[in-house]
């Protein structure tokens, strides 16, 4: 089920990147030749309007537009290679903007829905779930991870911090510096215990207090109007687009210097898992999720790779730079080289996921 329901959102985030390619071709007066849902060969075909095909076609993996004179060999001005730079750099950002647009759209429908937001500690209901975990300390040797959520926390004589929160777990574990504490939590819907002897001078400061080296935050489902919504789900939209052009940026220096960490990305496989587990948290957690997917394929779009938007945006900033056109031989060349680099990257991805689920 987890699986299909992967398939659905990229499917949608997808579709939605083609249809702002479509629009604004259509605004663009640059003809349409075919709108496609999934990948040929064709299904079935839905008719025609106007110059443009409606087709479903038999790979439901996303969906296609096909643009007159996309390879570069037609002057006319209803051509993508006919029309003016300025019309063809609009054409090709559509996408991504679609994506932006609909995971702002998705986010704020989460927080319409319910979305997990970090609150206060007097907040009725709150979760406690852990937002990191320090290296090498007495939760990550236990296999404490971020995201779990402490259930309760409860020395061997049998007593237990009341009340949970951040403060009042903190302070339990101070009070039974020393001793082993028996940490119950959660993940992935399964309940787990684990004993840990809290540490001194874990976490770097001047107290040397005894921890269990991690963060914890208050968490809890908060619905919002229609209003706070919005603004939050553009907030979150923003947000989320540095937060993967950050983890982007540091994924290619440290390839550059050879510390690319591959094995911390997840890719089909793994989205099935990360699905599922959102799934059994409600709606509002996979259209969140789904939301985040979607600004993930505004940054992959504009990578400058032969073969994406950001690739194709590239030959067309050179071409109104010097006013001459790239050689079709040189960008379907340039074009395959950008497809087998992304077809090398998902093996590598899927690899990995392969790894963590036999592991």
């Amino acid at each position: 089920m987890s699986a299909l329901l992967v398939v659905a959102i990229l499917v949608v985030l997808i579709v939605g990147h083609e249809l702002g390619h479509f629009i604004f071709a259509k605004i663009s007066r640059v003809r349409v030749e075919e709108f496609g849902i999934g990948y040929p060969p064709r299904l079935f075909r839905f008719g025609k309007i106007g110059d443009t095909e409606y087709t479903l076609n038999w790979l439901p993996f996303g969906g296609f537009v096909r643009l007159f004179g996309e390879d570069g060999d037609s002057k006319n001005p209803r051509s993508f290679s006919g029309a003016s730079h300025l019309k063809q750099a609009v054409i090709l950002l559509a996408g991504v903007f679609a994506n932006f647009l609909l995971g702002w759209i998705l986010f704020t429908s989460a927080f319409m829905l319910g979305m997990p937001t970090a609150v206060s500690e007097d907040t009725p209901g709150a979760r406690l779930l852990i937002s990191s975990v320090v290296l090498n300390s007495p939760a990550e040797e236990s296999g404490l991870m971020a995201g779990d959520e402490i259930l309760s926390v409860i020395s061997e004589e049998g007593s237990g911090a009341e009340n949970l929160s951040p403060s009042t777990v903190s302070s339990f574990i101070r009070e039974h510096g020393g001793e082993s504490l028996i940490v119950t939590y959660a993940r992935g819907g399964e309940y787990f215990e684990v004993t840990i002897i809290p540490a001194h001078s874990v976490i770097a400061d001047e107290s040397g207090k005894p921890a269990l080296g991690v963060a914890i935050t208050p968490i809890a489902e908060v619905k919002k109007n229609f209003g706070d919504a919005f603004v939050l789900g553009g907030v979150f939209a923003v947000t989320s687009l540095k937060t993967v052009t950050v983890g982007l940026y540091t994924i290619l220096t440290d390839s550059f210097e050879g510390g690319a960490q591959l094995e911390n990305l997840i890719g089909p496989v793994g989205l099935v898992g990360v699905v599922d587990d959102a799934s059994g948290h409600g709606l509002g957690h996979i259209l969140g999720l789904a939301g985040f997917i979607s600004i993930n394929l505004v940054i992959i779009n504009l990578l400058p790779i032969p073969a994406l938007d950001g690739g194709r945006l590239v030959f067309v900033a050179f071409e109104a730079a010097t006013r001459r056109k790239v050689p079709n031989i040189i960008s379907g060349l340039l074009n395959m080289l950008g497809f087998f680099l992304i077809i090398l990257l998902m093996i590598a991805v899927t690899y990995n996921d392969i790894v963590r689920l036999i592991q």
